[in-house]
């Protein structure tokens, strides 16, 4: 079977860049991203490519190329799904936030519109391919409800993870480590694979596309991001034990990871791990252990989120106890908001946490981040209730210039490691600051000594 038109339902940091790059590879196949925000959509038919609503290095140039000749952004749903022979599904899935698995459990409801919608706009057979991380046998219920509503169109469903990481997405997709597909073992799902199979394999050399079951290909995705973040967890636990001994986390990694069994990669310690994926899934996995009551395996890896949770709380918690115990009233400024460098994503960011914790305790809070608007920062902080929107806004000012997001500030907190944080003339930031001046590196990103010779109190994390 020769996939000649693709729809994805879903634009957003998944869809976008996975889509774009498809049709940049794949000239001979159209391309259709839909999704119901017209705003984003508008975004994505910007001319002006600095306007894309998915900040990632790389994706304009490839939007450019693509976008189109056989590259489409559309809010007609319907007509896209009805004229494509594969759709994929990459619409957002939470964590639930009512109900049964409140605070666990991946909430469903697009996933489930989503197969609804495509039932309904289909007169032709279809694969289906799951593109959003979702829970192990999702594939099932996707099944049931287009078997059921389909009107006789006959349907595969094909489960296909990403792995990309956030800015680094462009890059992961043109030369990816492994491409992951999961179908029925039927002859209509072999054949259903071979077509997903035909279309990555226009770049990607075949030897690295793996083909499993549904099953696993789902429960593969949950299990690489619970792996990444439990080495995230565990670094971020070993850097607290750094500090108590004067021993230095840097060395320290260096020295595990030279073990050829452990390797050096993401062995980084910092003020936490955040983005959309490492939280929601390693809370999916607990949640659907606890479903088939294995009360230790969910246990073992609620573990990881806790340690995360740590240590968000303990740095917010060094600020004030170097701050003589109080930062009520007092300026506090923020370098980063987005949740690691190269993005404008902010999803389970730290510096959420971070802030929100400062601000419980009145104190004033300047932000500087070079890609992520200001009406992003005030909605993640207004998204967790902790008070009104419009004390958020009193107390937490957003800045275009880093250097007026420092002036007179107690102190300096880096939560995100962009690069051009260590250009800064950090003399003249002293210079502007109240003393004793100090920084609080989240990332380990700044040179400490060339700082502590200015005049600066460091605080690093994992550091003596």
């Amino acid at each position: 079977m020769k996939i000649t038109k693709i729809c994805c339902i879903g634009a957003g940091y998944v869809g976008g860049p996975t889509m774009a790059v498809i049709a940049q590879k794949c000239p001979e196949i159209k391309v259709t991203v839909v999704d119901i925000n017209q705003a984003r959509i508008d975004a994505w038919n910007d001319e002006n490519l600095d306007n894309l609503p998915v900040y990632e290095p790389g994706l304009d140039q490839v939007v450019a190329e693509a976008r189109g000749r056989n590259l489409f952004f559309s809010t007609a749903v319907d007509q896209a799904i009805h004229e494509a022979e594969m759709i994929f599904i990459s619409v957002n899935t939470p964590t639930k936030t009512y109900g049964e698995g409140k605070g666990q459990a991946a909430d469903l409801k697009w996933i489930e519109l989503c197969a609804r919608q495509i039932a309904a706009a289909s007169d032709t057979d279809k694969i289906v391919v799951e593109k959003s991380t979702l829970p192990v046998r999702t594939a099932e219920a996707v099944n049931d409800i287009l078997s059921n509503t389909g009107g006789g169109v006959k349907f595969q469903i094909l489960s296909n993870p990403e792995f990309l990481a956030e800015g680094t997405a462009i890059e992961d997709l043109h030369h990816a480590d492994r491409i992951l597909i999961g179908g029925e073992s039927t002859p209509e799902g072999k054949e259903a694979i071979e077509a997903l199979v035909d279309v990555y394999a226009n770049w990607i050399p075949r030897e690295k596309i793996l083909t499993t079951n549904v099953w696993s290909s789902e429960l593969s995705k949950l299990t690489a991001n619970a792996y990444l973040a439990q080495r995230v967890s565990s670094i971020n636990a070993l850097s607290e034990l750094c500090e108590a001994t004067e021993a230095d986390i840097d060395e320290l990694s260096r020295a595990i990871g030279a073990d050829s069994r452990i390797g050096g990669r993401f062995l980084k310690a910092s003020v936490g791990f955040g983005g959309s994926c490492f939280q929601k899934d390693i809370l999916n996995l607990v949640y659907i252990s606890r479903s088939y009551g294995l009360t230790e395996v969910a246990d073992y890896w609620e573990q990881v989120i806790k340690m995360n949770d740590h240590q968000k709380g303990r740095f917010a918690k060094k600020i004030i106890k170097s701050l003589y115990n109080t930062v009520s009233g007092k300026k506090i400024a923020f370098l980063g908001w987005a949740f690691k460098k190269d993005t404008n994503d902010t999803r389970e960011s730290a510096a959420i946490y971070v802030a929100d914790h400062l601000l419980s305790e009145n104190a004033y809070i300047h932000v500087y981040d070079p890609k992520v608007k200001a009406r992003q920062m005030y909605a993640d902080l207004d998204y967790l209730t902790t008070r009104k929107p419009e004390a958020n806004k009193e107390l937490l000012k957003v800045e275009s210039d880093p250097y007026k997001a420092c002036k007179d500030a107690h102190a300096v907190a880096v939560l995100t490691e962009w690069d051009e944080f260590k250009e800064y003339d950090w003399q003249k930031i002293y210079d502007s600051m109240l003393k004793p001046a100090q920084v609080f590196d989240g990332r380990n990103v700044l040179d400490h000594e060339q700082l502590r010779e200015i005049g600066f109190r460091v605080y690093a994390i994992g550091k003596p």
